[in-house]
């Protein structure tokens, strides 16, 4: 653990006009704030700050951020509060430190709403100030290097799946490299304990089998290189066990089948003796197509730049090489903090691009799974490049396709989008980008972003915008159907309704806005008992409860759709409870529900099926029935009768043929449910009235 000389002493070695006084007093107020806490190590447990606060003096960071690397867990973990960091150290370390610090005291919370909520605001705080994002990957990293002292395997497991799935994720996006491989590392080894094994052991034999070849082939390289007039570094190194992991998992292969393991690096001087060296390596050796990257021309959006090339070696080897400056290295492994972009004012345009992205993720997520979920795609590693027509350059995850690209150049567009051109082709709107593909968006006004397009989206951003949309949607139909039932509702009352009865009805329901009492009453959150009661207080003296039920019970449900969602049922085949039944929506319409066997059905290839089903507890339905009488007197009347009989209240009566002897009525009656309308019509047929009756 460094002391608290040491830690002044590496920060003034690069500033030195830093606060000697206000580093030394952060250190001390951290050694007594934490005191007598011990790690799962047996350590005093203010050896992490010290060691954070380590980590951060590697990057050369500012004082501020030494601070903050030295307090970020004095208001989690001890009795400090963040007033009283900023009494001590002022108000942007107390920034800093309120955005390190995790919501892990909300014990109420299940574990992956607490994740999702800290992972909510640190989001937050890192787009405010990158500095957080920097503190918080030393507190993992140093975390993660100290896991294995904690005893229980599944808090071991969770721990490094979250540092997989975020952490390692978001150093790489901010071009942190060496954060990003051994926190790989290090939470490789406990999700994958046999494979960590397999692997490394391999890897120490080839160390030991090798007899010095990686040295003697960095040498060959070089010895290239400088017959070219080139003066370069050249080192060399096996993959990461992580890296040779994934491959495998991707390519479906064996160790001895991964024959890429070995990586070189080139530091050259300048631009220019980068392209050149790579010149000389393709004439010298045989590259491998398909495996060449120019990230120099094509910077990555964390800032990485370099060449990429695989070359066959002596005896069929293959070998990676990267070929870079020395500035770029610096930058290639330490990414952001590098740069100090934070300080300067000057974050690369991708920098801020993908943050606005995380921010408008935080903000459409519903919820703590759809957070974690789109944030992990948010920050996928594998990546491609596609073009808008004027050259605008896009970096997506792999698989991406033209409704990510959409989104990824804005959301409004995302959300218009109606086709694309794919390098001037007109292709499906699920088709997957390659690298290099023009891609031109289509777009409609009155487009908007479909449910079946979660289906193909691969990008955090794309799902959270359209999710969001989606459920947009969903809420002003069920607000469209709260209003008609308000109507019927206020129809009932003894008095006209007006905007001041809906004001204070609001009020009494304890709620935000009319807008909202009518989603309540549309979603069935609110009985019509109540509404009536907060719009005309004692309205519901005078009904009694057997009236009310029957009203309520006459309400109808459906399965299959979101609760609340507007529906209509088709008045081409009037679907009673019992049918088999389906549902089509369109653009700015509720779901209309027919029967599955309606000929209606034909015409409904621009709409998406909805798999529908009756609710429990739905009855009450029109059903419409043709019924043939012969034309003589007292038909009609017996015809009335078995509706009366069967106990369905007939709704409607109307002549539509006279063809003598018969005559032809199309009648339409309140019936419980198919089983009902069934024996209404067995009824009719058995009657010697009827000549013929047919359900409508």
């Amino acid at each position: 653990m460094l002391r608290q000389y040491e830690l002044v002493e590496r920060v003034k070695a690069y500033d030195p006009d830093a606060d000697e006084a206000l580093l030394n007093r952060a250190y001390v107020y951290t050694v007594q704030k934490h005191g007598t806490q011990k790690r799962a190590s047996g350590d005093p447990y203010f050896s992490h700050p010290v060691e954070v606060a380590g980590l951060m003096t590697d990057l050369k960071l500012d004082q501020e951020t030494i601070i903050t690397a030295l307090l970020h867990d004095t208001v989690e973990d001890t009795l400090a509060t963040i007033d009283d960091v900023e009494a001590n150290f002022g108000t942007d370390v107390a920034r800093l430190v309120d955005g390190v610090t995790k919501l892990s005291k909300i014990e109420a919370m299940p574990e992956n709403e607490r994740a999702a909520e800290n992972l909510r605001k640190f989001l937050l705080a890192m787009s405010e100030d990158i500095r957080v994002l920097l503190v918080k990957l030393g507190d993992r990293l140093h975390n993660m290097r100290t896991l294995h002292f904690i005893r229980s395997p599944e808090k071991r497991q969770r721990i490094a799946r979250e540092t997989m799935d975020i952490y390692a994720p978001l150093a790489e996006r901010v071009g942190m490299y060496e954060y990003m491989r051994e926190m790989q590392l290090l939470a490789f080894e406990q999700l994958e304990p046999e494979g960590y094994q397999t692997i490394t052991g391999r890897l120490e034999q080839i160390r030991a089998q090798d007899g010095g070849q990686v040295d003697a082939i960095a040498l060959d390289i070089k010895q290239a290189l400088a017959g070219a007039g080139l003066a370069v570094e050249v080192s060399g190194r096996e993959k990461h066990p992580y890296s040779i992991w994934r491959k495998m998992a991707e390519r479906h292969v064996n160790f001895e089948q991964v024959t890429d393991i070995m990586a070189f690096r080139v530091i050259a001087e300048t631009v220019d003796d980068c392209y050149r060296a790579l010149g000389v390596l393709h004439h010298t050796w045989q590259f491998i197509p398909g495996r060449f990257k120019d990230y120099i021309s094509t910077p990555k959006t964390n800032g990485y730049r370099s060449l990429h090339t695989s070359l066959i070696y002596e005896n069929s080897m293959r070998v990676e090489v990267q070929i870079r400056t020395r500035e770029m290295h610096r930058t290639n492994e330490f990414g952001l903090a590098a740069h100090w972009a934070y300080k300067q004012g000057d974050r690369p345009d991708g920098q801020v691009g993908w943050l606005r992205d995380l921010i408008e993720i935080v903000d459409a997520s519903n919820d703590p799974e759809e957070l974690l979920e789109h944030t992990r795609l948010a920050i996928y590693q594998d990546r491609i490049f596609a073009f808008t027509p004027k050259g605008a350059l896009f970096q997506l995850p792999k698989g991406a396709t033209a409704v990510d690209f959409a989104f990824a150049v804005h959301t409004d567009l995302g959300a218009q989008t109606v086709g694309a051109k794919i390098n001037g082709r007109h292709m499906p709107l699920r088709t997957p980008l390659n690298n290099g593909d023009v891609v031109e968006i289509i777009k409609g006004k009155s487009a908007e972003p479909q449910l079946s397009w979660l289906g193909f989206v691969v990008t955090g951003k794309a799902r959270a915008a359209i999710r969001r949309a989606v459920r947009l949607k969903e809420r002003a139909e069920v607000a469209a159907l709260g209003r008609q039932l308000f109507d019927e509702i206020a129809a009932r009352l003894p008095a006209r309704i007006g905007k001041k009865a809906i004001r204070e009805a609001v009020e009494r329901l304890d709620l935000e806005d009319a807008d909202e009492l009518m989603y309540a009453i549309g979603a069935a959150k609110i009985p019509d008992r109540d509404v009536m009661e907060a719009l005309v207080p004692g309205s519901t003296a005078e009904f009694e409860d057997g009236d009310e039920q029957q009203h309520q019970e006459r309400a109808i449900s459906i399965r299959g759709l979101t609760p609340g969602v507007g529906f209509t049922l088709a008045n081409c085949c009037n679907p009673v409870p019992g049918d088999r039944i389906v549902g089509l929506r369109r653009p700015n319409e509720t779901v209309v529900v027919h029967r599955i066997d309606c000929f209606e059905l034909a015409n409904g290839v621009d709409a998406d099926w909805i798999d529908l089903r009756w609710g429990k507890r739905s009855h009450g339905a029109l059903g419409r029935v043709s019924v043939t009488l012969y034309d003589r007197p007292g038909t009609l009347a017996e015809m009335a009768g078995i509706f009366a009989q069967g106990h369905a209240n007939v709704v409607s009566l109307a002549q539509t043929q006279s063809d003598r002897p018969f005559v032809t009525y199309e009648v339409e009656a309140d019936v419980t449910d198919l089983a009902h309308l069934t024996r209404i019509v067995s009824a009719l047929r058995a009657s010697d009235a009827v000549a013929e009756a047919e359900r409508l």
